[in-house]
């Protein structure tokens, strides 16, 4: 098979690897949260602690999957993300109390780690210079997948039962994942940059060690726009249903916030990403946090179902924006050789602090307040603000300062 086509291959199976993952993560919690609340008793707080868990596991594993696949190989690390995906899922169809479904989530999240890193690293190897459009392309499988997946629970939710949605889910994630993971392989020399048209794009930067990494003010201006814009928008997960139903709507009309966010957050993976190889990725980022702070302030104050799916679009756009354009944007300042540890230094920020700060405090705070959602979607909301500044400052470090 010729390189072009093992590339193409590569990020075509890349991209459904990452599918399931996303679909369980961004998918599940939002549609099943409001029945797990009513099946095991407890609150918002509870059931928002459940993507902590996911981010906790993100936190932990990320970095290691990253310097893991130096050694072993990205496809091995694939597989083994694919298929610890699907193993997870039954201990959500027999847990007998919330726990259970806090374990699902966290071995989801380390699950993710071993498919997301090592898939980004394999596709901007293949297309070093249009690392923001393949990067974007994964990207878009890992967000867009719960706009496919939610509305498809819900309809198996209310027609076939519990226990066999949660069996056919299993089932689809495992001979549908681990067929495609073994066709993500990286190249096996690197891929030579030519002097075409396409070396007008923004190339890797040189490639700067972890610890070198760490001693640039990019990588913790990076660090803390993963934590405040990646808890802003990892938080609409649980609160958009759960928002809807606060407005009266039943469970299947309410997903339709959910499915809108997704929809965008999916697309604004690739939409960004790819747009962002001749925007710039400063500029592009920034705008869309921006966005998402003015749409997080209205939010609140929706009339209708459609305006509240609307806003709810422009925050998961610009959550899509933050893993689309991230991983070309840290490959502009630090390099390709060590992507995968110092992106998943990076993923700290959104493992150890996002999802304290956006998930379960949103939660705690709505019951604190008897679900008033203008405090939650107002510091959510600042969260982006904030973020859409922070971005602006990440820029390949200067050589000279680093010695």
């Amino acid at each position: 098979m010729t390189r072009p086509k093992t590339g193409i291959m590569a990020v075509a199976a890349a991209s459904v690897a990452i599918f399931w993952p996303g679909a369980f993560i961004f998918g599940l919690p939002g549609v099943l949260g409001a029945f797990w609340a009513d099946m095991f008793h407890v609150g918002r707080g509870a059931i928002g602690n459940i993507l902590f868990f996911v981010l906790a596991a993100v936190g932990l594993f990320m970095f290691f999957v990253g310097r893991l696949q130096e050694t072993f190989g990205a496809r091995n690390m694939v597989i083994i993300g694919a298929a610890g995906t699907g193993i997870a899922l039954p201990i959500i169809a027999i847990t007998p109390n919330i726990y259970g479904i806090y374990l699902w989530a966290f071995l989801t999240g380390a699950a993710s780690c071993f498919v997301y890193i090592p898939a980004l690293t394999t596709v901007q190897k293949w297309y070093p210079v249009k690392r923001g459009l393949v990067s974007g392309i994964v990207n878009f499988a890992f967000g867009m997948s719960a706009a496919v997946a939610a509305p498809v629970c819900g309809f198996l939710l209310e027609n076939v039962g519990y226990i066999q949605m949660i069996l056919a889910l299993c089932f689809a994630s495992l001979v549908v994942g681990i067929p495609a993971a073994l066709f993500t392989g990286s190249p096996r020399s690197e891929i030579t940059v030519r002097a075409s048209a396409d070396a007008s794009l923004p190339l890797p930067g040189v490639s700067l060690t972890p610890a070198q990494s760490l001693r640039t003010a990019s990588f913790w201006f990076l660090w803390l726009t993963w934590a405040l814009q990646g808890a802003a928008g990892i938080a609409m997960v649980p609160l958009s249903t759960a928002f809807g139903l606060s407005k009266g709507f039943t469970l299947e009309t309410a997903v339709v916030i959910l499915t809108a966010f997704n929809m965008t957050n999916g697309l604004g993976r690739l939409i960004t990403a790819a747009v962002s190889d001749r925007l710039g990725r400063n500029f592009t980022m920034s705008l869309t946090f921006f966005a998402a702070g003015c749409a997080y302030l209205l939010l609140p104050h929706a009339g209708s179902l459609y305006g509240a799916a609307c806003l709810a679009a422009v925050i998961g756009f610009a959550f899509g924006t933050l893993f689309g354009v991230s991983a070309p944007l840290a490959t502009d300042c630090f390099g390709l050789k060590y992507f995968g540890s110092v992106f998943g230094l990076v993923f700290t920020a959104y493992g150890f602090v996002a999802g304290v700060i956006g998930p379960s405090l949103s939660g705690y705070l709505l019951d604190a307040t008897r679900g008033n959602f203008v405090y939650v979607f107002g510091y959510l909301g600042g969260f982006c603000l904030i973020s859409s500044v922070l971005v602006s400052f990440v820029r390949p470090p200067r050589l000279g300062s680093m010695q």
